[in-house]
């Protein structure tokens, strides 16, 4: 079993991973005075800042989703690491050898599943580059320089080659330490009859890269006439590899992206070498689906100048009717990009790997510059459909293009573009089209407001928190062993309506939960011999109404209730000691302002344990 990480080396590696630095390579952070750093909170979605970074205490903050705590939590909390697996990142990009008590420090056995991971994936890419110089590896040289791609370009991009053999890889990591498991979790390899077969064989590899340079996956085009597999296969789903946030070319992109205040979205591997090096260093791609919400998050924390709305998004489609769907699907997200959002189309239909081969460097940045607004884009596209020439034509484009108009969130954007619907349709009647586009927004908007399924009878009903308030106290009177005496020290102060507080003090001063035992019978009576008369049918209401267990386990379900009710009266303190704080001078008030803030750290500590109990019941 690997030992722990001694405390020595633990707050080595805090000392020696300045928390801005580690930061800086996942969020922009700017100077926000008195010491602090500000940048868009990369743990939920916001378009003002509200993470802070204090690099002297070596804390961060964010005021507007309250995630909090030093370097390695950072970590454990964005890459979703374990606390060991954290400090052994920092400490390999400290260059920290660690000392694991229990045992002492044993190289490549110790680490966290992870960093294992990591590890293999960077020996594979290194595996594959080697072989591109192969003789084997003469088609796939072939494929690259046929699309206008020298070794430099390949060796820039860590391009490679995996062998046409069952094991080639798989071998050569195993005799490097790895586990036949550790290549099957990582999706390296999968589980043959005799034992681990490569993932890839016989393809060109490129190696995916997270944000911070870590090779997490690959993604391989085939080669071979004789490989029935797809053109382009990814590595699958892994501990450490989710396509739905992954960005092929992120690394190499980030510094650009955030010093030119935008990111170019093309379709595939190539095309991102090529706009890199045709002078568009700000290009990535998705690998293997569609770009989506997560992806956004990850471009709003490296991109966004919020205070000057100067932030570009620009997808390149092809012009023919897949691009154009592509088009329309970006459209019909949630528009968190909004009017920073453009297309770049190259009419003729050449993806940008071929319009630079074909063209030269200087027509993919024409293609980039000639960028449309996305809104505008998408109406033209929907117009195009129809026979503009003729009223009825006319008419039945407006119909089709008004509703695309219409889910426009910002009001003004939609009174701009009706105004565009009606040049570009040649109706020359302002009025009417700006009328079509507000009754059709109205019904849009009703239909979102709209409430689904039959009003709820109880006030209960509609009160999450109050709903919640009645499960303890049910459990409190029909199952009180399920809650124990942790529900007696809550207080009547955390419920929030004055008949559950006085129910809770009333429970309480006939003995509590310990004194319920099992409940049953006898302990409802001993409740109703105590409980004054206007509180009577509440708790008449609440010994006969049955629990609403969630979960398989009832003992699971009053962890989880039990829990869910200390967090809020933990986010009620928070609120509070936020308030105290804002009326802090931070340097002026120093000591009080960094003890608040040590509390603050704590408290959301606690909550955020009172949360991984409740998800774990």
């Amino acid at each position: 079993m690997a030992g722990r990480i001694s405390d020595d080396d633990i707050a080595l590696v805090r000392e020696r991973s300045p928390i801005a630095d580690v930061i800086g390579e996942y969020v922009q952070l700017r100077n926000a005075g008195g010491g602090n750093l500000k940048g868009l909170c990369p743990f939920h979605d916001e378009k003002s800042p509200s993470f802070n970074v204090t690099p002297a205490r070596g804390m961060y903050y964010c005021f507007g989703c309250s995630e909090g705590g030093d370097v390695i939590s950072f970590l454990q909390r964005i890459d979703a690491l374990t606390f060991a697996e954290s400090v052994e990142r920092l400490a390999g990009r400290a260059g920290i050898q660690l000392r694991y008590e229990q045992g002492g420090y044993v190289p490549g056995r110790q680490q966290g599943e992870r960093s294992r991971l990591i590890e293999a994936h960077r020996a594979a890419a290194e595996f594959y580059v080697s072989n591109l110089t192969s003789p084997e590896a003469a088609v796939a040289r072939r494929f690259l320089s046929e699309r206008g791609f020298e070794r430099a370009d390949a060796d820039h991009f860590g391009v490679g080659y995996a062998p046409n053999e069952w094991e080639a890889l798989s071998r050569h990591l195993m005799g490097r330490g790895f586990s036949v498991q550790e290549l099957i979790k990582g999706g390296l390899a999968r589980e043959g009859r005799r034992g681990p077969i490569d993932r890839f064989r016989g393809r060109l590899i490129w190696p995916i890269r997270d944000i911070t340079g870590d090779v997490i996956g690959f993604g391989a085009r085939k080669l071979i006439e004789a490989d029935d597999g797809p053109k382009y296969l990814n590595t699958p789903e892994s501990p450490i590899y989710h396509k739905s946030s992954v960005l092929y070319g992120i690394d190499l992109a980030k510094r650009e992206i955030s010093k030119r205040s935008q990111a170019v979205v093309v379709e595939g591997y190539t095309d991102v070498m090529a706009l890199h090096l045709a002078g568009v260093p700000t290009a990535v791609a998705t690998c293997g689906t569609a770009f989506g919400e997560d992806h956004i998050k990850v471009l709003r924390r490296i991109l966004f100048d919020h205070e000057n709305g100067r932030g570009e998004v620009i997808f390149t489609f092809d012009g023919d009717s897949a691009g154009q769907k592509a088009s329309l699907r970006a459209f019909q997200g949630d528009q968190r990009i909004g009017t920073n959002t453009f297309v770049a189309v190259q009419p003729d239909g050449l993806d940008p790997c071929d319009l630079r081969l074909r063209k030269g460097d200087a027509a993919v940045r024409d293609l980039v510059a000639s960028r449309e607004p996305l809104f505008s884009y998408a109406i033209r596209n929907v117009i195009a459909e129809f026979d503009v020439t003729t009223n009825e034509g006319r008419v039945s484009a407006l119909d089709a293009a008004a509703p695309v108009v219409a889910s426009l969130k910002d009001d003004a954007l939609r009174i701009m573009y009706a105004k565009d619907l009606d040049r570009w349709l040649g109706i020359m009647n302002e009025p009417l089209v700006q009328e079509r586009v507000r009754q059709i927004a109205a019904r849009l908007d009703q239909s979102r407001k709209r409430p689904k399924g039959d009003p709820p009878v109880a006030s209960e009903s509609i009160d999450p928190l109050a709903r919640l308030e009645v499960e303890a106290l049910k459990l409190a009177i029909q199952r009180p062993a399920l809650l124990g005496p942790e529900f007696d020290t809550l207080g009547a102060e955390a419920f929030t309506r004055p008949e559950h507080a006085a129910l809770f003090t009333l429970i309480a001063s006939c003995g509590g939960t310990a004194a319920g035992g099992p409940g049953g019978r006898e302990w409802v009576e001993i409740l109703l011999a105590a409980v004054s008369d206007d509180l009577r049918q509440l708790l008449t209401r609440l010994a006969v109404d049955p629990v609403k267990v969630e979960t398989s386990s009832e003992e699971r379900y009053g962890t989880a209730v039990l829990a869910k009710l200390q967090e809020v009266t933990v986010g009620r303190q928070l609120d509070a000691l936020k308030a105290r704080m804002q009326r802090l001078n931070p340097i002026d008030e120093q000591g009080d302002y960094n003890r608040m803030f040590a509390e603050l750290v704590a408290l959301e500590q606690q909550r955020r344990v009172l949360r991984e109990r409740a998800a774990g019941a």
